[in-house]
């Protein structure tokens, strides 16, 4: 299938995954005449893409198109539909069509289905602090992909230095392997143990969940120290919130529902939206002596604080202040 839609917020891997594929697709000595580049702002950059996608390459490889940041996920004008249902069932195998964004395609639009129709989706969002899991699996792969065995500890532990930061997993990664290699720069065939990820690798252990439990803990102190790290750390403050908001949320199903005696795990857990039951039970040692309406005030700060961040409201000192408020809360 010669259409690709990749979308999501991850920007390294997607990013990535964008030049794995340009790769793949373009002769190196003809890339320069058969790889176009169409960004958001590009005049008629749709029309473009389409057009360039039916010509035919010049000397060896491919046609390379790629409209960067495209907002068709979310909006199309009839016309650019129009051309769309005329072009993508006649884009030939000489031709990659690739469309990125930030953004989820709306399922609910007519461009979207006309894509999923005609194209390859590939999702590249960034994975939830909570995911921890995942966040291994996404280490091992990586470490795979690079030709560095890990022992499985060592794995644990470069996932919770790295967090979902795809762009330092693979910049740790490359470190590792640089170390871990014999004096012909072959990587070793023994697995990289802890010990290595613990010389070499810097541990951040300021998280959002640890600034939710400061502030569930009534911590005024240590909430501000983490939120001032997290900000210092490049953590972007609304993501910060979101996660708050996420955590907040859960926090005040598991308090309500006991509040109302209920006593099965699978049920709090498919009320609050949590994967894994198991989670319940430290989920219910955390908001052990609060009371929803405190849980509940908290996630009203919270979105307030959501709300002044979009206005464009200063980042340190707002998410400051509302650490302060949130934190009394407890």
């Amino acid at each position: 299938m010669p259409i690709y839609f990749f979308w999501g917020n991850d920007e390294f891997r997607l990013k990535k995954a964008v030049v794995m594929l340009r790769s793949s697709t373009l002769d190196s000595d003809w890339a320069s005449f058969n790889y176009d580049r169409i960004d958001p702002d590009a005049a008629n950059g749709p029309m473009q893409a389409l057009n360039q996608a039916m010509t035919t390459p010049f000397g060896f490889g491919k046609r390379f198109i790629w409209l960067a940041d495209t907002s068709l996920g979310q909006r199309c004008p009839e016309e650019i539909m129009t051309e769309m249902a005329r072009t993508l069932p006649l884009v030939p195998e000489t031709s990659v069509l690739l469309f990125t964004s930030a953004n989820k395609p709306d399922g609910r639009l007519k461009s979207t289905k006309l894509l999923k129709t005609h194209a390859e989706f590939r999702e590249f969002a960034t994975l939830a602090p909570w995911q921890t899991d995942q966040i291994v699996d996404q280490v091992k792969r990586a470490a795979q992909e690079m030709n560095l065995r890990l022992k499985p500890q060592a794995a644990d532990l470069l996932a919770e230095a790295v967090g979902a930061d795809t762009r330092r997993l693979y910049n740790e990664i490359e470190k590792l392997s640089l170390y871990w290699s014999d004096d012909q720069g072959a990587p070793k065939t023994e697995p990289l143990p802890p010990e290595i990820v613990s010389q070499l690798v810097t541990v951040s252990t300021q998280t959002s969940f640890q600034l939710s439990e400061a502030l569930i803990a009534g911590t005024v102190d240590q909430a501000l120290s983490l939120a001032t790290d997290l900000l210092a750390n490049n953590e972007p403050a609304l993501r910060v919130v979101a996660t708050l908001v996420g955590q907040f949320r859960r926090w005040l199903w598991v308090s309500v529902l006991e509040a109302e005696g209920e006593r099965d795990v699978n049920a709090i857990a498919k009320a609050a939206e949590i994967n894994n039951p198991k989670r319940v039970y430290f989920l219910q040692k955390q908001v052990r002596g609060c009371a929803p309406a405190q849980l509940q005030r908290a996630l009203e700060l919270m979105l307030e604080l959501e709300y002044s961040l979009k206005r464009g409201a200063p980042e340190t000192i707002t998410l400051q202040t509302k650490m302060i408020e949130i934190a009394s809360c407890f």
